[in-house]
């Protein structure tokens, strides 16, 4: 039955149930359609094991404690670069890997500015600093600002 004839039949017309399921194509041929119980002869698992499907009053979102923070990896060359590290740390709290090697070979005063500078960032803000490697390549240190807690294990 289809629409039209549910309408009917609620308005108290009479409808012919077998009228109802022989429907016409494009061509005029007539066909006729089966109910879904004649699809169930040819697939043995319909209808069978259904699961309900969830509430929308049963789904909680989780919303997290802090948002996502982004640590930027990078290798300072100028004094500069410094200054933009710890504008990240401080302003934008993020977390920043600093490579330190090129510092270390080609300028051992903005090296040592450097070094100082990370001082000033845990003495004054709570700033974390901690050494990841050191090696002839790399001088890999990582800052977090102080509510991003670095654990060493």
């Amino acid at each position: 039955m289809n629409f039209i004839d549910l309408v009917k039949k609620s308005l108290g017309f009479e409808v012919d149930e077998n009228a109802s399921s022989n429907r016409s194509d494009l061509n005029g041929n007539t066909k006729r359609y089966t109910s879904s119980s004649g699809y169930s002869k040819h697939n043995p698992n319909f209808g069978a094991n259904t699961r309900s499907r969830p509430k929308f009053d049963d789904v909680q979102t989780i919303i997290p404690e802090q948002s996502f923070y982004e640590i930027v990896l990078i290798r300072p060359k100028t004094i500069d670069d410094v200054n933009y590290v710890v504008d990240q740390v401080l302003e934008e709290k993020n977390p920043v890997i600093l490579d330190l090697s090129f510092l270390e070979n080609q300028s051992p005063a903005n090296f040592k500015l450097a070094g100082d500078k990370i001082k000033q960032l845990r003495a004054r803000y709570g700033s974390q600093a901690l050494l990841l490697s050191h090696t002839e390549d790399k001088n890999l240190v990582i800052l977090s600002p102080s509510r991003v807690k670095l654990v060493k294990k």
